[in-house]
C-alpha cells in the first residue's frame, strides 16, 4: 500500500488506518487510493481509523467527504473512529461531524454495523 494508509480486515469489516498528515499532497491522495481500493475489492463496511493522523487541512477534509460520498454511492457504509481532538475540532467547526458516524474505539465502530 503506502506509508500514509494501510488496510486490514476484521471479519467482514475493512479497517483503513491513516497516519500522519492528511493534507494537500501529503496524504489526501493516499487516503483516497486506500478507500477506493477497498471499495474496488468489494468492501461494503469501512471504518477509517484516524488515531495516528496528526493534522488535516481543507483538502484532506474534502477528500474525506469525497470518499464518504463515493462509498455511499457504491452501497457501502464508511465510519470514522479514534478521532484525535484536533481532527474532531475540525469536523465540529465545519459541522461535518454530523455527516459521519464517529466512534471512540474499534469495538464500538465494529459493533455499530450489527445494529
Amino acid at each position: 500500500m503506502n506509508k500514509n494508509a494501510s488496510i486490514r480486515k476484521a471479519g467482514e469489516i475493512t479497517i483503513i488506518e491513516l497516519k500522519g498528515k492528511i493534507t494537500i499532497g501529503a496524504g489526501d491522495l493516499q487516503m483516497r487510493e486506500a478507500i477506493h481500493a477497498a471499495l474496488a475489492e468489494g468492501a461494503r463496511k469501512l471504518v477509517v481509523d484516524m488515531s495516528q493522523v496528526v493534522t488535516i487541512d481543507s483538502s484532506g477534509v474534502g477528500e474525506l467527504v469525497g470518499c464518504f460520498t463515493t462509498a455511499t454511492h457504491k452501497g457501502a457504509k464508511m465510519k470514522l473512529m479514534n478521532l484525535p481532538a484536533k481532527i474532531s475540532d475540525v469536523l465540529t467547526v465545519t459541522q461535518l461531524i454530523t455527516v459521519f458516524d464517529v466512534y471512540p474505539n474499534e469495538a464500538e465502530a465494529i459493533a455499530s454495523f450489527n445494529g
